[in-house]
């Protein structure tokens, strides 16, 4: 194996969200360890009773979120891009290329909020640019929209989770605060979340995302104000499923009757 196999390698590895050595010195993990006679004899001497007892583990105190996350002098979209990039308690930025914040329109009639980055658009610091990206593009043609003319899109986390990994719930609630700010500043007239997991973060749902879809639920801004906002599909789950694209164009038309755009 030459040196760009092994770089090759390690980049895969890093791809898939290995962040650290197991131990500071090489061990071939083939061989079986044999404990020494004298630890086997501790075991041995072991009461049963101990043995059996399960072992107590001390959980980790519930990080803070409402103190580590402080957003009460950020008024623009500038600042706010800054705070989450100076924010330091998502491990995921240290293992992604940069930010991917949010794309479109300055005053838009409706934001689009999916799950977190992919590969595509962490490569290029813009949200849905990937295949499922390109779908969306279509997908909001077709009833009159556009990132650049009357929508805007982001998503809940701003990096890319190592390996395309599902979020975790501590990285979700640490980075819901930036959604809710993003979404108090643009203050569209509707929201629509993409898939289950922004779903289940912006509205707290309990459904499934195939019973929650095509529902409209009220998002409660921090100022009391409610928006309308639709549950929809997430375009990668369409290109798998592309069976269910008639259910998608169904939200979209409803979505279209709510905003009163025009179709192409």
């Amino acid at each position: 194996m030459g040196f760009m196999d092994n770089f090759a390698a390690l980049e895969w590895q890093w791809q898939m969200g290995a962040t650290d050595f197991v131990a500071a010195q090489p061990r071939d993990w083939q061989q079986r360890v044999v404990p020494s006679s004298a630890l086997a004899l501790r075991l041995v001497e072991i009461p049963s009773a101990a043995m059996t007892a399960a072992p107590t583990v001390a959980l980790p105190a519930p990080i803070p979120m409402s103190s580590m996350v402080k957003l009460s002098s950020v008024m623009d979209l500038d600042s706010l891009r800054a705070a989450i990039q100076n924010f330091e308690g998502l491990e995921i930025k240290k293992s992604a290329k940069q930010i991917v914040f949010g794309e479109g329109a300055p005053n838009p009639r409706v934001v689009f909020v999916g799950e977190a980055p992919g590969a595509d658009e962490d490569r290029m610091g813009r949200p849905f640019v990937g295949v499922s990206g390109q779908l969306l593009d279509r997908m909001i043609a077709s009833i009159g929209l556009s990132r650049t003319e009357n929508c805007y899109i982001t998503n809940v986390l701003h990096w890319r989770p190592p390996g395309n990994r599902q979020p975790t719930p501590q990285e979700i609630a640490l980075s819901l605060p930036f959604l809710r700010k993003h979404i108090a500043l643009l203050q569209p007239e509707a929201l629509c979340v993409l898939g289950g997991s922004a779903a289940k973060a912006l509205l707290d749902i309990n459904e499934g995302i195939t019973r929650a879809r095509g529902q409209w639920r009220d998002y409660i801004c921090d100022s009391g104000r409610r928006i309308p906002t639709l549950i929809m599909f997430h375009p990668a789950y369409l290109l798998r499923a592309p069976a269910q694209k008639a259910l998608a164009w169904r939200d979209l038309q409803a979505l279209q009757g709510r905003l009163g755009t025009g179709s192409h």
